[in-house]
C-alpha cells in the first residue's frame, strides 16, 4: 500500500470510533473506505470488527470508571444479542447486501420521527421495564438485532440504542454503555467466525483499531460530559444521513453536481 493509505484508515477508524460510541453506524465510514482499497466486502466486514472490538473495550473502560454502565442489566441482553451475533456472521455472505441496505434505510427513517417526536423517552428513562430478568419480546428483540449485528455492523449501534431506551428504559448515556458492552461481546464470536472462515486482513484491521479506540475514548469523555442532550442531537445527525446514504439519497445528490 502507498503510505497515505495508513493514515487515511487510521483517520477513518477514529470516525468510526467516535461516531459508533456515541450513536451508531461508523461503520458506514470505515467499510466503504476498506472496499474502495480492493478488499472484497466479506473480508472487509470482517476486518472492520477488529478495530470495532477494541473501540468497545476501551470506550467501556470508560464509562465503567466512571459508573455509567449497567453491568448487571447489560450481561442479561447479552447473551440473545451473542447467539445471534454468531448465527448473523455466520450467514453473512448469503444475503442481498443492497436490499438489506435499502430496509435499514427506511427502518433509520421511521426512528429517526420517533427520535424527534419523543425526546423526553430519550432523555429520561425508565427502569422499571427492566425489574428482574427480561421478558420475552426484550429476549426476541435484542436476539434480532445481534443477528444483524454479526451480520453487516454497520447500524447496529443506533437499532441498540433504540431497544434500550425504547423497550428497557435507559436514558441515551446509560444506553451508550450497555450498547457497548452488548456490541463487544457479540463481536467476540462474529470475528472469530471471520477468522475461521479467512476473511480478516489483520494489518488493515489493526491499523483501524488504533483509529477507533481513541475516537472510542474520545466519545466516551463527551457523552458522560455533555451528557443526554447531546447525544441525542448527535444521534438524529447520523440516524438522518445514514438513511440518507442507505437509501441513495446521498448519491443521487452527488451525483447532480
Amino acid at each position: 500500500m502507498e503510505w497515505y493509505i495508513y493514515p487515511a484508515v487510521i483517520a477513518a477508524g477514529f470516525g468510526c470510533g467516535f461516531i459508533n460510541t456515541l450513536a451508531g453506524s461508523g461503520s458506514l465510514i470505515s467499510l466503504p473506505l476498506l472496499i474502495f482499497l480492493g478488499i472484497p466486502a466479506n473480508v472487509a466486514n470482517g476486518t472492520n470488527r477488529v478495530g470495532i472490538l477494541i473501540q468497545n473495550y476501551v470506550a467501556l473502560k470508560s464509562f465503567k470508571k466512571r459508573k455509567m454502565l449497567d453491568l448487571k442489566g447489560g450481561l442479561m441482553l447479552t447473551a440473545p444479542a451473542a447467539i445471534g451475533g454468531i448465527i448473523g456472521a455466520q450467514i453473512a455472505v448469503n444475503l442481498d447486501e443492497q436490499m438489506l441496505r435499502r430496509v435499514i434505510g427506511a427502518l433509520m427513517a421511521v426512528m429517526l420521527v420517533i427520535i424527534i417526536a419523543r425526546p423526553k423517552r430519550w432523555l429520561e428513562g425508565d427502569l422499571e421495564r427492566l425489574e428482574g430478568r427480561p421478558n420475552l419480546f426484550q429476549l426476541i428483540l435484542f436476539f434480532g438485532i445481534g443477528m444483524y449485528g454479526g451480520f453487516i455492523q454497520a447500524g447496529v449501534g443506533v437499532f441498540l440504542l433504540a431497544g434500550l431506551v425504547l423497550s428497557v428504559g435507559y436514558d441515551l448515556v446509560r444506553a451508550n454503555a450497555v450498547k457497548l458492552l452488548i456490541i463487544f461481546s457479540f463481536t467476540i464470536f462474529a470475528l472469530i467466525v471471520f477468522m475461521i472462515n479467512g476473511q480478516v486482513r489483520w494489518d488493515l484491521g489493526l491499523l483501524l483499531a488504533i483509529g477507533n479506540a481513541l475516537g472510542g475514548w474520545l466519545a466516551a469523555k463527551l457523552a458522560m460530559e455533555r451528557g443526554a442532550v447531546f447525544v441525542r442531537w448527535l444521534l438524529i445527525a447520523v440516524v438522518a444521513v445514514s438513511s440518507a446514504k442507505l437509501l441513495g439519497a446521498v448519491d443521487f445528490f452527488i451525483s447532480l453536481f
